[in-house]
Order: structure tokens, then sequence, then C-alpha cells
């Protein structure tokens, strides 16, 4: 069993699109509705949840029935703000149906710069954990330029998780951890259970894409680069099964853990 450096009261969850939908893009309701399950019972048990989710352009794209995913940043945009509405749609019926309230937020990255915008985002954070209301984050595409852009929600969840002062920031992804390959296509690659200096890994990942999302390991080791610097836990692991959540937060040896 794994020993946290401090007791577990806040967690930020980072789930990424592949997550979250089917392999034909459109999004799986089953597993969004597990998510939220675990999210409520981690309410119930007196631990603070914010929620980063990826998801809103593979959701508009399935809604406005477009073959691919968008490539024109104008279609993304399109796509994210259709999309936005039927994922956060998705997430308060199932979170409702657990006796808690969705908060649907939408950032930038001027909340890095701008310190009034910071703390009122803070401030906010708090007031909604006493309200029953589980916050749900995304980058807001539909603005979004290349200079006020996080680019992936991997870095997003890393500022959340600052900015909140999280004990512990889980990112779900589609492979079990960081590993000394690409498991995919080197089958001898063997996953690191745990990471103690991340300098000994950042040179490690490649970044990659998939059909419905951006973001691969490499801006996984950034993101808990990010978080490490304020004494915050990170653990990455498969999000292949929701339950995994209640078991990283138990404590078992699952993915790959970086401490702090």
């Amino acid at each position: 069993m794994r020993k946290f450096s401090k007791e577990i009261r806040k967690v930020v969850i980072k789930v990424g699109s592949s997550s979250i939908t089917h392999d034909n893009g459109k999004i799986n309701l089953q597993k969004i509705d597990e998510l939220c399950y675990e999210i409520a019972n981690l309410k119930n048990r007196g631990i603070d949840v914010i929620l980063v989710s990826s998801g809103a352009i593979a959701a508009g794209r399935a809604k406005l029935n477009l073959k691919e995913r968008p490539r024109e940043t104008s279609d993304k945009q399109a796509a994210a703000a259709v999309g936005q509405v039927a994922l956060t749609n998705i997430y308060d019926r199932s979170l409702i149906s657990y006796g808690y309230n969705s908060a649907q937020i939408l950032l930038t990255r001027q909340i890095e710069k701008d310190d009034e915008m910071r703390i009122n985002a803070k401030n906010t954070f708090e007031k909604l954990q006493g309200m029953n209301a589980i916050p749900i984050i995304n980058e807001n595409d539909t603005i979004s330029t290349y200079e006020i852009k996080f680019g992936d929600n991997d870095t997003l969840s890393a500022v959340i998780a600052r900015i909140t002062e999280a004990d512990l920031l889980i990112m779900l992804t589609d492979i079990e951890g960081l590993y000394t390959d690409d498991p995919r296509k080197n089958s001898e690659a063997k996953i690191i259970r745990e990471v103690k200096d991340i300098s000994n890994v950042e040179g490690m990942a490649k970044e990659t894409k998939s059909n419905v999302g951006t973001g691969g390991m490499f801006t996984k080791i950034k993101a808990a680069k990010l978080a490490m610097e304020k004494n915050i836990e990170v653990v990455i692991a498969s999000g292949e099964n929701m339950k995994i959540i209640r078991d990283i937060v138990k404590g078992e040896e699952i993915g790959t853990y970086f401490k702090c």
C-alpha cells in the first residue's frame, strides 16, 4: 500500500476524451455515470473533488454528425460550443442522481497571470465545495487563442490543483501509467510505479495525439512537475475502469505515483 505524504482531503481528477468516449468518438454514458458515482462517493466520505474533463469537442463532433475530429480552429471552437452543453448536461444528470449538482467552469490561461481572476476562481471553488456542487472544468475552447490557451487539460488540471491547494492530482488516461517506453509499440516496456525525482523521467515520454483528444504522457509529466512544485502528489493511471479512483485514494499501488 502507498502512504501519501499527507491526508487526502481535496482531489483534482482529470479525465481525457479517450476515457469517456467510445471508439467511434461518441460519449460513453456508462463511463461518465461510473465516474460521477466515484466522485459522489468521495464527497460522501468528506473528500472535496474537482473534475477537469475533456470531451467537449468530441461531444460536439458527435452531435453535429462530423465524420472526423475538426482541424480548423473555428471548427473546433464551434464543436466545443455545442459539445460543452451536451457534456455538462450528461454530467449534471448523473451527479443529480447521486445527490450532487454540477458547476461548469470554463477557463483560459489568463487565470495564471491575472491575480484578481485567480483569487476569484479560488473563492468560487471554495464556495461550491460547501454547496453540494462538483466543479467541472474545461478550457474555454470557444474563445481561446494561442496566447491564452492551455493546449491540453493535463496542464489545466495541474494549474487548478495549485490554485485550489489540492492534496492529490489524479490523471486518468488510456494506458496504465508511465512506462520505460511506449507499451503499445514495445512489448518489453515496463511500468514505472513510483517517481521521486521527476527530472529522471522528463525525457522519457513522447508527445502523442489521438483521434478524440490531445496530449500524451509528455504533457502529463509536465503537469506532474507543475503540481509537485507545490507539494501536490500525482497519480497517472488508466481510466478504463472508474473504480480505480477509490483504489488510488485508498493507497493501492496503481499506475505511476509521483511522490513529493
